[in-house]
């Protein structure tokens, strides 16, 4: 399934929030918010993001992969 997750680096706490798709919206995947304390340096803010998704949807972190994004707060993330 795809998600469209947006990253907030250098935070106080790690977690993940899935915001449900409204009615009206013609988007049909949930949004993620995934709050993560580590900073986008050296891929250390993908890793941590990836490690967040695995945890909240109880699945390997080889089943998950970033799409689009890969330098952005905005990704197109990807979950098996």
């Amino acid at each position: 399934m795809l998600y469209q997750v947006s990253v907030k680096t250098g935070q106080k706490r790690e977690s993940v929030e899935v915001i449900p798709p409204s009615e009206n919206s013609p988007e049909s995947s949930p949004k993620i918010i995934v709050k993560t304390t580590k900073h986008p340096v050296k891929n250390e803010a993908n890793q941590a993001v990836i490690k967040a998704l695995s945890k909240h949807f109880h699945t390997g972190k080889t089943n998950i992969r970033i799409l689009k994004g890969e330098t952005s707060k905005i990704k197109l993330i990807e979950i098996l």
